[in-house]
């Protein structure tokens, strides 16, 4: 049995571009449906995209493509999962939407949410190596929020930039042995993203969503996704943190023999090296 793994968003785009049929094909998606150059990287003329809204495509865009050869090699999946704005690239992969629809979506729900950036300064921040309560607990203390929790000992925090930084602070000083952080548009993960709830939900409204031909465990509370719980799910996730650590472990009880992560990069790919190396099912 085969499972597939979606990634979220890259922090930066791969240093080689593929040149294939493949490739092409879903860089002409990106120009027709998000008014995006998957060769650039850049926006085209007259498509305002911010530079997150423009990493986001681009992931869902690498995801869609690394999809496409491993079906073109024979790989099948038997099972998927998703972490963050993977969640897209996973529902095209299961046959829940088509490629394009999974490209407009993150096109429009990433500049929905870049309107947050407009009114307030957020950040991501990184701690490696606490466990989760005192993280918890800087994050409470500092007015902001656990999004990721990826492992026994690495979190992603989500919030105002001055809350991160706080946070993060409180953090090094309690024996994090790295601390890291990044400029965001909108606190994803959060409840503070409840702000643009409305917007996201007529958004997702205007797509039909299918029945997914291939189970799809979600990363909040490890269910396999149906058509009639994906709309609400790809509203609520945005408020909701990504439990990975759970999910990998459900992940794992299901006795896959093969595991492909299908993204950009390999961040996946770590976490569940370190979650089983705990477990000992390395």
């Amino acid at each position: 049995m085969t499972i597939w793994l979606f990634p979220g968003q890259p922090l930066q785009p791969e240093q080689a571009t593929p040149d294939d049929a493949d490739f092409h094909a879903l860089a002409d998606l990106c120009r027709a449906y998000c008014g995006y150059d998957l060769i650039t990287y850049k926006p085209l003329a007259g498509h305002p995209l911010s530079h997150h809204t423009c990493l986001q495509i681009y992931g869902v865009a690498m995801s869609l493509y690394r999809a496409r050869k491993l079906r073109n090699a024979g790989s099948v999946p038997s099972l998927i999962s998703e972490h963050s704005l993977g969640i897209y690239a996973a529902l095209a992969a299961s046959g829940s939407i088509a490629e394009q629809d999974a490209l407009e979506l993150v096109s429009r729900i990433g500049s929905c949410m870049s309107q947050m950036g407009a009114v307030e300064e957020y950040s991501l921040g990184c701690p490696i190596g606490l466990p989760i309560d005192p993280v918890e607990a800087a994050a409470r203390n500092n007015g902001v929020f656990v999004a990721n929790y990826n492992t026994s000992r690495h979190f992603l925090l989500a919030g105002s930039k001055q809350g991160i930084e706080a946070a993060l602070a409180e953090c090094q000083a309690a024996g994090a042995f790295s601390v890291s952080s990044f400029p965001c548009e909108a606190p994803l993960h959060t409840p503070l993203m409840a702000e643009v709830r409305d917007d996201l939900a007529a958004i997702v409204a205007e797509y039909h969503i299918a029945e997914p031909q291939v189970p799809l465990i979600e990363s909040f509370g490890q269910t396999c996704l149906t058509a009639a719980t994906i709309p609400a799910f790809l509203v609520d996730e945005l408020q909701q943190p990504v439990y990975w650590e759970r999910t990998w472990k459900a992940v794992r009880a299901t006795g896959f023999s093969r595991c492909r992560e299908v993204g950009s990069g390999q961040a996946l790919t770590k976490f569940n090296r370190w979650i089983d190396s705990e477990a000992g099912t390395l």
